[in-house]
Formats: C-alpha cells, structure tokens, sequence
C-alpha cells in the first residue's frame, strides 16, 4: 500500500487531500473522500461563523476519520472561521487566498495542523517560518485563483526551500500525476477538479457534464488585471471577461461586478453559460464519474505500480 509521512502524521491511509472548493467542498463530499482514506476538505469560503459549524458537524456525523477545513482568507468572516475551527477542535486546516500569519498562533494554540497552499519559494519560506506543519504547492495548472508557476516547476523548489513536508497541488488527476509529483519532492497531493465528477459531490449536474466534456484547451484564466487571476472553463461569462479585462473604458468596479456570484451561479444554479465554472486544465482527461473510495484507490495504486515498475524505463 502506498503510504508516505503525512498518513502517519494526519492519521490518514492515503496521502491525498481534496481541494476546498468553494460551493462545492461541503460536508458530504469531505466526508467521503476521509471514509476513502484521504483527507476531505470543507470549504469555509464566505460562510459565517455558524454555517461553517454546521457543516463540521454535519461532516462528524458522516465520518469518524480526520477531516479539514479550508479557510478562505479575503472572506469578511475570516476571524469568525478560526474561532469555530479552534473550538469545533478540527484537526487539520489548508488556508488559501492571503497570508494565514495572523491567525496562525491561534490555530497552533489549538492543536490544529496548518497547511497553507503556496504559489511561490519565498511564501513556503515564511510559512515554514511561521510554524506551518506543510505546504501545498499549487502549480498554475490548477483551477479557482492561480499564481504564475507550473506544479512541475514550483514543488521541486519548494521542496528544495523548506524542511516540513510539501503537497503537490495543480494538474494531478491520476497516478502518473500522483507518482511525478512524488519524484518531484512531495509527500502526497492535493487534487480538487478530478473531484468534481464524484457521485457524492452536490455540484450541479450541468458543472460536472461541462467537466466531462472538457477538452486539454478548454479552460482559461481571467482575472489578471484585478491582481487575483482565476482558472475556469471557457464559457459565455470567461470570454465576455477576457474581452473587457484589457478594455480601458471598462474599470475594475466593473469586472468584479462580473464575477461575483458567479461561481455560485454555475455550482449551485447550473448556469454554465453565464456562470463560472472554475476548473483546472487536467479536465480533459476526467471522462468518468466515480466514488471518491474508486478515485482514491485507484489514483494511489496506480502510482504505487508506476512506481515499483520505474525501473522499466530507464536502464
């Protein structure tokens, strides 16, 4: 079976995390993924004290192994998030969207493993610093907001930079992603799109055809000019934004008016024209929906096969 240091250090059979996903990543789909031996994530994103309580509790009913919580660092109800995720004792939290070092002492005070998603050496660096037990590399490849640097490029040097065990994140669907991000110096992977397809994931039935119908080019970053670019699907609302982003008469008040509630739009009402269907670009090769017990299992024999067989390939 393959293992590696954080199943030992989460208490998790599989070295696997499942991405926070924003309106997507809720107690029934963290919940299965950590019965399947990973790590199943609930998504705080924008919710406030009392509905992210809800859904841990909701999550402990449906499982009785670790689960996180991603805390979303722009939300308006940041503070009121680590406070629940302290008292709730949640074991394991990713932070993304910002810099978790404000509330870092208090989610170490409470015992509470902390895993930001990093996008560059010099933040890994000072995660490390600020007493983070891992970092998650995420390459550009990966869907939601995206830094600049392919996985293949920033997991080596991270691993280089930092001595607390790296994530690999961006662009793995399978296990010759999982097995590569291993030889790249990671200890496990997280993965959210291939997630996507599970039959225990709510997202909308149209968000999921539209991933599985997705193509190796079928996906597109906007966002760049309002300095927090996202990955998602081309669609309706991706090309009419990539049209005006680089429109000076249009302002920023005005494509931010465009993208919010979009999200929600296409996971929660399946509008997948004017909606965004935020996705990273391993899409293409998502053609199956399967439990999150087959994509775990299989995604980490395959790479365990890979692996044992590497030898095959170089002499």
């Amino acid at each position: 079976m393959l293992v590696s240091p954080l199943c030992e250090m989460l208490n998790i059979r599989y070295p696997v995390f499942q991405g926070g996903m924003a309106w997507i990543a809720d107690a029934q789909l963290a919940s299965a993924v950590s019965n399947a031996g990973g790590l199943g994530i609930i998504a705080a994103m924008n919710s406030n004290g009392e509905q992210l309580r809800e859904q841990i509790r909701k999550a402990k009913e449906l499982t009785d192994k670790p689960f996180g919580v991603n805390l979303m660092l722009m939300s308006p109800y940041i503070k009121e998030a680590v406070k629940v995720v302290c008292e709730e004792k949640v074991p394991v939290v990713t932070t993304g969207a910002g810099n978790p070092s404000e509330y870092m002492e208090q989610l170490l005070g409470a015992e509470v493993k902390v895993f930001p998603v990093v996008a560059s050496v010099a933040l890994a660096k000072m995660m490390e610093r600020a007493g983070a037990h891992g970092v998650i590399a995420e390459g550009c490849e990966s869907g939601g907001h995206v830094g600049e640097t392919t996985t293949m490029s920033l997991v080596p040097q991270v691993a280089d930079a930092v001595n607390i065990p790296v994530i690999a994140a961006g662009g793995i669907a399978d296990g010759r992603g999982m097995a590569a991000a291993f030889m790249l110096g990671a200890v496990g992977v997280q993965m959210g799109t291939r997630f996507l397809t599970a039959t225990e994931c709510n997202v909308h039935r149209n968000y999921k055809e539209k991933v599985l119908k997705a193509k190796d080019r079928d996906t597109i970053v906007t966002g760049k000019k309002l300095g927090h670019p996202v990955r998602s699907i081309k669609n309706n609302m991706s090309r009419e934004f990539a049209k005006k982003e680089y429109d000076s008469s249009v302002t920023a008040e005005e494509l931010e008016a465009m993208g919010a509630g979009a999200l929600r739009s296409a996971a929660i009402d399946g509008d997948v024209k004017n909606g965004s269907c935020m996705c990273g670009q391993i899409a293409g090769m998502i053609q199956d929906e399967k439990s999150c017990k087959e994509i775990v299992e299989s995604i980490c024999n395959s790479a365990q096969e890979i692996m044992n067989g590497a030898g095959k390939w170089v002499k």
